[in-house]
């Protein structure tokens, strides 16, 4: 018989089973979680000697509306990764090693195989780059969320003397700009995405658009790609003086961010390979210069700032590492502090 907390729409038992699968795994973790699995909050024990004037970096993001279309499609496994991807690359750019990471799951109700698929994501992404997943909640709203629907969010811990901290006073004119591709959309734009492509033009999520050569629903589900392994090399030679994370507000509002207010930016977009799913939504809704690189990232997930000195070693570790990068342009003077501090060049004018 139902308890009554039950018929209210919320299966504490169905939660418990999730939960309990997934401490099982979360136990493989790395030595400085204590582990205290199922007490009210996660431990982390830090060594002394992880860092000398040791600063945390702490930040919380989520999915947006990516999660409406991983629910519509019922296919939930990669967004996971993009939860930990959205925190855990704007650690990176504050030059943070990232240590920990904590979700939060709210549902109408609760679907054993579709958390199971949602959380196990979350800990491969976790477990794949070296980040213990310490803890989080599992919620069932029914009445807040639609039936199948579900809302993402994430909270990520990292570590980084305050000597290595990127932060706009290391970064100086003549500097060069490297862009670090993305997979793709990553999770960013998706509202105007929805728009463009299922209400104002009927596609289907079973469409094959030739230049993407894959389901549009894939592409557009494709996970946002993490740059912990790629960056802490970098990190550990202190090749770079600056980053940012393409994320919401694409190129002209995120490296903006790492410049201090007396440089600008001068990109050329001719410099790495705009990616069909681009150009595709460029093309379908007629979007300016302007409200493209301002929604999307445009195909880079990073930008990387670096003193000229240090790009040739910069170079030789990301080829090491078989990872593409772009020299995208090159930070300048602005010769007015009202000017804006992205130039895209290489652009036909709107």
């Amino acid at each position: 018989m139902k308890d009554a907390y039950e018929q209210a729409g919320v299966n504490i038992v169905a939660g418990e089973k999730v939960v309990s699968a997934l401490q099982q795994k979360m136990k493989l973790q790395d030595s400085h979680v204590l582990d205290q699995i199922g007490g009210f909050a996660g431990c982390y024990e830090l060594d002394r000697d992880q860092q000398t004037r040791p600063i945390l970096v702490a930040g919380s993001d989520g999915v947006g509306t990516k999660v409406l279309l991983a629910a519509q499609a019922n296919q939930v496994n990669t967004i996971g990764q993009d939860l930990v991807a959205m925190c855990v690359n704007d650690l990176l750019a504050q030059g943070a090693t990232p240590l920990f990471f904590l979700d939060y799951l709210a549902l109408a109700h609760l679907d054993e195989y579709q958390v199971e698929q949602i959380l196990s994501g979350v800990l491969a992404a976790c477990t794949d780059n070296q980040i213990a997943l310490l803890g989080g909640e599992t919620a069932e709203m029914p009445g807040v969320y639609q039936p199948q629907h579900f809302d993402l969010a994430g909270f990520a811990v990292g570590l980084v003397a305050k000597q290595n901290l990127l932060n706009p006073h290391n970064i100086q004119a003549g500097d060069y700009l490297i862009g670090l591709p993305s997979s793709g959309l990553h999770s960013n734009g998706f509202s105007l995405v929805r728009k463009i492509l299922f209400q104002d033009k009927n596609y289907q999520f079973t469409d094959v658009i030739p230049t993407i050569g894959q389901s549009l629903i894939d592409e557009l589900l494709r996970p946002t790609k993490i740059y912990s392994s790629i960056m802490q090399p970098l990190f550990g030679e202190r090749l770079i003086a600056g980053a940012a994370h393409i994320t919401g507000g694409g190129v002209l509002k995120n490296v903006p961010r790492m410049l201090p207010a007396d440089l600008l930016a001068k990109i050329d977009v001719t410099t790495w390979p705009l990616q069909p799913i681009f150009e595709l939504l460029v093309q379908e809704a007629q979007l300016t210069i302007q409200e493209s690189y301002q929604t999307f990232n445009m195909g880079l997930g990073m930008v990387l700032a670096v003193h000229p000195a240090n790009f040739g070693k910069l170079a030789a570790l990301l080829d090491a590492q078989h990872e593409l990068y772009y020299r995208i342009g090159q930070v300048e003077s602005k010769e007015d502090l009202k000017e804006a501090q992205v130039k895209l060049v290489g652009v036909i004018d709107d």
